[in-house]
């Protein structure tokens, strides 16, 4: 067969997620959430603390936690100890807690000079960006995990909304408050959110004696 005649071979495009960890993304481990506090605080990054505690405690899709005011948890100059929020997706009200570390770590960012005058928590640096955007939220936290020696790829956003709730299931086997907490409106959501199984429910009857 002549040179003419053979097929052409045209190469292929390169996959665009050969080497990535792809799929829904695991909640962070405690452990792990603790090696980043221990990372932030040293360093004195009073924002992404802050940042990084609001988004364990609040559960809260990253366009929801961007989006945060100062007015939505600092009253009475205090942090308050809960607080509401109507969902940008759903438009539910979603109601959650702040812990004693998240109110300090806010209310050291709050007082910090570069957050004078603004209205949002987590304020953009362009004058057109009242607010940092989801991306640079994404960017920060693949910083957060690869400075803990952890693949960037295997974490999101998503990550940081499943990793308290993640414990509250682990710990309680409680969907419905899960499902409360995360302002789901159907248990199906929140069944196919934790990835709860066969195994975990066994887990769950193995533990109640009756």
């Amino acid at each position: 067969m002549s040179a003419s005649n053979l097929p052409i071979v045209i190469p292929s495009r390169k996959a665009w997620n050969r080497g990535r960890i792809v799929g829904q993304k695991r909640p962070l481990l405690p452990r792990y959430v603790w090696a980043i506090r221990v990372r932030l605080e040293p360093a004195g990054a009073v924002r992404d603390l802050a940042l990084f505690n609001m988004a364990v405690d609040r559960k809260l899709r990253a366009c929801d936690l961007v989006r945060l005011k100062v007015a939505d948890i600092y009253a009475a100059g205090a942090v308050k100890e809960r607080a509401s929020i109507l969902q940008s997706k759903t438009g539910a009200l979603v109601r959650f807690e702040v812990t004693d570390g998240t109110r300090k770590s806010l209310a050291d960012w709050i007082a910090h000079p570069l957050m004078s005058g603004h209205e949002y928590l987590w304020p953009g640096r362009f004058h057109d960006r009242p607010h940092i955007s989801t991306r640079q939220y994404a960017r920060l936290l693949k910083d957060w995990v690869r400075s803990i020696g952890l693949e960037p790829s295997a974490c999101g956003t998503h990550s940081m909304r499943r990793t308290k709730v993640a414990q509250i299931y682990k710990k309680t086997g409680n969907l419905r408050a899960v499902q409360l907490l995360l302002g789901h409106a159907k248990m199906d959501s929140t069944v196919r959110y934790l990835g709860v199984d066969l195994e975990d429910a066994l887990s769950i009857s193995e533990s109640v004696e009756i």
